[in-house]
């Protein structure tokens, strides 16, 4: 189901509490928000939708994945200034991401996963985990 997008910067200021394999229905919430808003969207944490649990959605590609539970396991040693927008949010902010990361999830069926991402791709996940982590830039 499609949810709303919460905008109370107060509520996104707050650390998700870790998912189980309960919260599935809001990580399918999730990633129908996230299609419906694939235009102008590449990542959404579920404290968008109003639940603060640590679950994000980002396009990889063309294909949106779920992430349950990520959590950094490395990253690049250089990082790069940029400038994000955020549905949550008005406007764009300057902020500092890795190049790459690593990261460790469950996905939909809980079964975990250990990957490397780059690129914009770890730009975008890095954005939603800091959403997870109630760090709103």
């Amino acid at each position: 189901m499609v949810r709303e997008i919460v905008k109370d910067t107060m509520l996104l200021m707050r650390k998700a509490s870790p998912a189980s394999k309960a919260d599935l229905t809001t990580a399918r919430d999730l990633l129908d928000t996230l299609r419906y808003h694939a235009a102008g969207c590449a990542g959404m944490a579920a404290n968008m939708i109003g639940v603060n649990k640590n679950i994000i959605a980002v396009f990889i590609g063309e294909i949106p994945v779920v992430m349950i539970n990520p959590r950094l396991v490395s990253h690049s040693p250089e990082s790069y200034e940029t400038e994000e927008g955020c549905l949550s949010l008005t406007g764009t902010r300057k902020t500092s991401r890795w190049y790459s990361v690593e990261v460790e999830y469950y996905d939909m069926m809980m079964k975990k996963h250990r990957i490397n991402y780059s690129g914009f791709t770890a730009e975008v996940i890095q954005h939603e985990m800091d959403h997870c982590n109630g760090v709103v830039i």
